[in-house]
């Protein structure tokens, strides 16, 4: 999943308001994006209020939908640089082909993961004889000045680390929780999990409290905190917390996603991740030019993404209080 807009705004990156040090709860609804010509999301980060949660730096929620009789998710290839991404499916499947040579379907259950580092290009679509459904997330990883110029990676991890309780299902996705510990390979202190829970459930989670949290409903109707959560809104959780109470009337799936508050200035414009407007601008450069940098994506029937113009007015990388740099 990408930035596809023709005309990107910068985004305002690290978070433009304080960490709150204490459990709170903030709802953020978000807002419907188009994908290309045929999927539209739900884009829960960045949002005006809250930029970032952790390390977490973008959040988009696709379907559920119906693509039977349509050619479903299709991302040309575009470019990263500066980030990770994170594709986890409830339903369908995608077809990830990238300029590593990588080409692997994921299914749900399954993880990917996509480190850009100095730069990669991807594309993701719905491959031909695609299951009617789709519905899943993808998220981005800021990665910090120690990883953010390194060699470009792929993971694909077909089984994650699963704990059944009673009415809850909680795969963990990134990090750990309890003696469960995820595969995928990050690269600051961060959590991620996939919860279902059947109806009438509740469970309690163990928290870090040095960790700032949020939570996205994907089905249903989660309560979490005493907070009712229904698809389209993220609930910012704060910091400060032990242990989190989730619970369910009827069947819900959730996403939880926390982590070590990111400290260092940010500046986000389309698919890249950077530090300062002369390296993004550089970033938008290569890609045009279809330098070595970005590498080809081979496997994809169609056209690259074409970079669009950088913005009149000079990207500020800020950091997590709002401070620019």
């Amino acid at each position: 999943m990408s930035n596809l807009e023709a005309d990107p705004e910068e985004t305002l990156s690290g978070n433009t308001a304080t960490v709150i040090a204490a459990p709170t709860n903030v709802l953020l609804p978000g807002h419907d994006v188009p994908i290309g010509k045929y999927t539209v999301v739900r884009r829960l980060l960045p949002h005006r209020e809250r930029r970032m949660v952790g390390a977490w730096c973008f959040v988009d929620h696709f379907g559920p939908e119906d693509i039977g009789a349509g050619p479903g998710m299709q991302v040309p290839p575009h470019p990263h640089t500066g980030l990770q991404t994170v594709t986890w499916l409830l339903d369908g499947e995608v077809l990830h082909c990238d300029s590593l040579g990588s080409l692997q379907t994921i299914v749900p259950g399954q993880l990917n993961l996509m480190t850009s580092g100095h730069g990669i290009a991807h594309s993701e679509e719905s491959p031909p004889g695609h299951p009617p459904g789709l519905h899943g997330l993808q998220l981005w990883v800021a990665l910090p000045d120690g990883a953010r110029a390194g060699a470009a990676r792929f993971e694909h991890h077909a089984t994650m680390p699963v704990l059944r309780e009673e009415g809850a299902t909680i795969t963990v996705v990134v990090g750990e929780l309890g003696d469960l510990r995820s595969p995928a390979q990050v690269h600051t202190p961060l959590f991620g999990a996939d919860i279902a829970l059947a109806a009438g459930a509740e469970i309690s989670l163990p928290l870090q409290p040095a960790f700032e949290y949020a939570a996205i409903t994907l089905t249903g109707t989660a309560h979490v905190g005493g907070t009712s959560l229904d698809p389209g809104a993220l609930l910012y959780l704060g910091s400060g917390r032990g242990s989190l109470t989730l619970s369910a009337r009827d069947e819900t799936r959730l996403f939880l996603l926390g982590g070590e508050p990111f400290e260092e200035p940010l500046v986000m414009w389309w698919n890249f991740v950077g530090r300062s407007h002369e390296e993004i601008a550089a970033a938008r450069e290569e890609w045009a030019a279809a330098s070595a940098r970005f590498g080809e994506v081979r496997g994809y029937t169609g056209d690259r993404l074409p970079a669009p113009a950088m913005p009149i007015t000079r990207l500020k990388s800020r950091d997590r209080h709002g401070n620019t740099y």
